[in-house]
């Protein structure tokens, strides 16, 4: 079962996903996409790994390496379509609102488009 995974790509075709991905070390970039890859093979997730942000739509794939947190904000497009918005390495206990907003911003663009997966 699980999820489809895919990257949200803004109008002009940028991907902001990937270029997170791409800014990455190897070895937090390898974390990630497991845990990316766990998204897709699990019906469901443990909260330290998939956690719905309260009061919005958006999501939060939480992946931890060594002192460094970082996050894979995303939203639900239909039941088992995950679309990943943008990642941030996380510095402060609370995820940051600018964050969460530009997940917002890239969710309504999303469902405004109607992009296909």
């Amino acid at each position: 079962m699980g999820k489809t995974v895919i990257f949200y790509k803004t109008a002009d075709g940028k991907c902001p996903i990937q270029e997170f991905l791409d800014s990455l070390p190897g070895k937090a970039a390898q974390k990630v996409v497991w845990v990316l890859g766990l998204l897709e093979d699990m019906d469901v997730l443990p909260a330290s790994y998939f956690k719905k942000l309260v009061g919005t739509d958006i999501w939060e794939c939480r992946i931890t390496l060594g002192s460094d947190a970082y996050r894979v904000l995303c939203f639900f497009a239909g039941n088992s379509v995950v679309v990943l918005t943008h990642g941030f390495v996380k510095k402060t206990q609370k995820t940051p609102g600018n964050e969460i907003v530009r997940a917002e911003t890239y969710r309504k663009d999303f469902l405004k488009r109607k992009i296909e997966p």
